[in-house]
């Protein structure tokens, strides 16, 4: 006969399943609560997100001047600007060769297109030429169609580069202060906060940072030494453009997983338009080889300690970075994760039945021990 259910266990737990809903359906409306809060922010958290991860990157050497005796204000206005001036130097080794090769880079857009235009209009597709002017002219009366709308898009991007500028410009200020006054911080903080909440958030605070700093400047290694050797091949087969494709790597690597897919297909698709398929196609093996390099030897080698996550977490979490905010929430997307482990770990930590000490064999339950 088939088990008859027990009325009180099936009560019993009902009534938890309902608990445990009730609980997470109050965390996740918490948690809305919290994302549209930082989403109103949004203008004020942003300039502090990207203040804090260039000063992951600027700390260092602020910290060795401070150790050389250097005063605060100093070191950090002397680490400022050096870092203008890098940041200025990489955009003028970006400006200078696309501007000097963009006539190059343009014939050989036209030469590929003419190219793709006869492989049309062959077997198996036989697309003749009045069906590509049709296609042509089609296509240029929907562009004079969208006018108004690409007024509204070239006057929304212009509004997009002020904020970009103002945020530089604020993220660039916090950073000199984060630098100066950074090591006060935490000190302050304990002193304001009530009760435990003054160990255990300057704690994790700290954890973060650690974290934060490890994996900015683990990534900048990284995204170096993949730039070295993919500019190094494309340099070899003559590609146009290696010292802009050599810093896009750079600056692609700090978004891992999809930049090192969207360096890599525009460094191939640059090499298929001014060197043929052949000079493409090994373009493509040496990047598959170099990604390959940098995931099994370069981060195990670099990152000793690690994030803690998992490679399927971290593309999980880059996609819904992207999914959510586009560009800054793929950039986001594995500082975010990892923060989140850091304070899971501390709960678990904090949460967990503390170590029990071992019992000597020599002693007995009443006390006494045996000679």
């Amino acid at each position: 006969m088939p088990a008859t259910p027990n009325p009180t266990r099936t009560r019993a737990a009902l009534r938890l399943s309902a608990r445990i809903s009730l609980e997470l359906l109050l965390i996740l409306a918490m948690a809305a609560v919290v994302l549209w809060a930082m989403g109103r922010m949004w203008p004020v958290l942003w300039p502090l997100v990207l203040g804090l991860l260039l000063t992951t990157l600027t700390w260092p050497p602020a910290r060795f001047l401070r150790g050389r005796g250097w005063p605060p204000a100093l070191a950090a206005s002397v680490v400022t600007v050096l870092f203008l001036l890098a940041a200025t130097g990489i955009v003028a080794l970006i400006a200078v060769p696309v501007a000097a090769q963009s006539g190059e880079l343009t014939d050989g857009v036209a030469e590929g297109i003419h190219q793709v235009r006869q492989w049309a209009a062959g077997p198996p597709l036989n697309i003749g030429d009045a069906q590509l002017a049709k296609a042509s002219d089609t296509a240029a009366a929907r562009l004079q169609s969208g006018t108004g709308s690409i007024v509204t898009t070239v006057v929304t991007g212009m509004s997009t580069v002020v904020d970009g500028l103002i945020t530089t410009v604020l993220a660039l200020l916090l950073m000199f202060f984060f630098l100066k006054d950074g090591p006060r911080f935490l000190p302050w903080l304990a002193r304001q906060l009530p009760g435990r909440l003054a160990t255990d958030i300057p704690v994790v605070a700290a954890r973060g940072w650690d974290t934060l700093g490890a994996f900015v400047r683990s990534q900048a290694l990284v995204g170096l030494l993949d730039a070295i050797l993919i500019g190094l091949g494309l340099w070899a087969l003559g590609v146009p453009l290696v010292l802009p494709l050599a810093v896009l790597t750079f600056v692609s690597a700090f978004v891992p997983i999809v930049g090192a897919l969207f360096a890599g297909a525009v460094a191939v698709l640059i090499a298929l338009v001014s060197n043929g398929l052949t000079d493409a196609l090994i373009a493509l093996a040496l990047i598959v080889v170099v990604q390959q390099l940098e995931g099994n030897v370069f981060q195990p080698m670099i990152q000793s300690r690690g994030l803690g996550l998992h490679a399927a977490v971290i593309l999980l979490a880059v996609t819904l970075g992207s999914s959510l905010a586009g560009v800054v929430g793929s950039l986001l997307a594995v500082p975010v994760a990892a923060l989140i482990a850091v304070i899971w770990n501390y709960l678990r930590e904090q949460l967990g039945h503390p170590p029990e000490e071992p019992e000597d064999d020599d002693q007995h339950s009443d006390g006494t021990v045996t000679p």
